[in-house]
């Protein structure tokens, strides 16, 4: 471990550091974006198996990085996201694979056309550029996000979070492998060397070198580099996900995707964290469904019709409908129509995924025009949203804004595009 993590301010020039990391990304990018798919391809598929042959070295840090996070208090589901077990490591590898096997998206041509005066115009993708991501205790972000980045093109600045840092060095060192054996620059995927939260402020300005960021995190990660950043981005504040159990649902498939849907893994942005039931099937589904919820764990914070059902469902509050639990908690809501379901969602929903359980095809294709939010779904659990099951490779973000990407930021979103324009001499009149 290199000693410039434990180094402050004070004796480390942030500024200048990532000033130096700018220049080298920039210059790695006009590399990176005219790199022929075969040698990025190679890339990542060096890294995933630099990172299977390393496997023993990445749990050893991250087995420190585990013993930190215990010390310092992390939450069960923060160090579940920390954990990096024999089946996560091989499933970033897999990742790696899954994304040098999808098409390369630079240089597609989107559109073509001919203009009356002889001008051929198309319109083709191109990388955006320098991909800066800050993110916090999901070390697996470090593969999934460089792997992205170098397959749209782009050259990416990564800055993991503190609790991780030593399973993220771990991981990039597979990356930068991979890259050098391809006979790419290394500087096409760097990460910050310093845990000095200053380096963070400095990337949110570097307009010269960075093209986009893309903060993963909790509210007071985004909330900040929102408030903060001169730099465009990619973001999503809160996972507060719906599912809307309809009338006329299917008591058993209602109750199996429900409860993959909260408590498959509770602490990822697409867990469900709100139930709606319709009250024409609240009697007879409700009293399984928190049967199911409560042996799996989890607590539940309901209305009065739904503590009404049993005893263990705790009093829901105001508050409860706008809180991303990220663990094994639940509001459970009993709502008169899909209107009032409708306007519920409207009302407490960050935009992120919400979901419909009906048998009634036209009750299903409502919601799923209605629903503003980036995914939206039928029958099928919310734990669904994720570039990976997207057949997407993997995600570098969810996306809840409404400019240029929106849901899981793949390799084609991490593109841009240009005109290329052909002429055989034309003036304009």
């Amino acid at each position: 471990m290199s000693d410039i993590l434990d180094r402050t301010t004070d004796s480390l020039d942030v500024p200048a550091m990532m000033a130096e990391m700018g220049q080298r990304a920039r210059a790695a990018s006009a590399i990176l974006g005219l790199a022929p798919r075969p040698v990025k391809d190679q890339a990542l598929v060096n890294a995933a198996r630099a990172l299977r042959a390393r496997k023993a070295e990445i749990q050893t840090e991250n087995a420190k990085d585990m013993e930190a996070g215990r010390a310092k208090g992390l939450t069960p589901a923060l160090l579940d996201r920390l954990e990096l077990t024999d089946g996560r490591i091989d499933a970033m590898a897999d990742g790696l694979e899954a994304i040098a096997n999808l098409a390369d998206p630079v240089g597609e041509v989107l559109a073509a056309w001919d203009r009356p005066n002889g001008l051929r115009i198309e319109r083709v993708r191109v990388p955006m550029g320098v991909i800066g991501v800050i993110y916090e205790s999901r070390p697996n972000v470090t593969a999934d996000a460089g792997a992205l980045c170098l397959k749209a093109g782009n050259a990416a600045i990564l800055r993991g979070g503190s609790e991780s840092v030593r399973s993220c060095r771990a991981i990039h060192a597979c990356l930068v492998e991979g890259l050098k054996d391809a006979g790419l620059p290394g500087d096409a995927i760097q990460m910050v060397p310093t845990t000095d939260r200053a380096a963070v402020g400095e990337m949110l300005t570097m307009t010269q070198y960075i093209d986009v960021i893309v903060p993963r995190g909790g509210r007071s990660l985004v909330e900040r580099v929102s408030a903060e950043s001169r730099v465009p981005l990619f973001k999503h504040l809160d996972g507060i996900c719906h599912t809307y159990i309809h009338a006329d649902a299917d008591l058993e498939k209602a109750r199996t995707v429900t409860l993959n849907a909260k408590m498959r893994r509770t602490g990822i942005c697409g867990a469900t964290e709100t139930i709606l039931v319709d009250q024409q099937i609240a009697a007879t589904l409700l009293p399984l469904l928190l049967d199911d919820l409560v042996k799996a764990g989890c607590t539940v914070r309901g209305d009065q019709r739904t503590q009404a059902v049993s005893a263990t469902v705790e009093a829901a509050t105001e508050a409860d409908w706008d809180t991303e639990y990220l663990d094994a908690i639940v509001s459970v809501k009993v709502v008169e129509t899909m209107d009032e379901a409708l306007a519920h969602i409207a009302a407490h929903s960050s935009q992120h995924t919400d979901c419909i359980i009906t048998e009634n095809q036209a009750a299903a294709e409502h919601f799923l025009t209605q629903v503003d939010s980036a995914i939206v779904m039928h029958n099928a659990s919310t734990q669904f949203a994720d570039g990976s099951e997207f057949g997407m490779g993997a995600e570098i973000g969810i996306s809840t804004g409404r400019m240029h990407a929106r849901g899981p930021v793949g390799v084609e979103q991490l593109t841009i595009f240009k005109y290329k324009v052909r002429g055989t001499g034309q003036v304009r009149p």
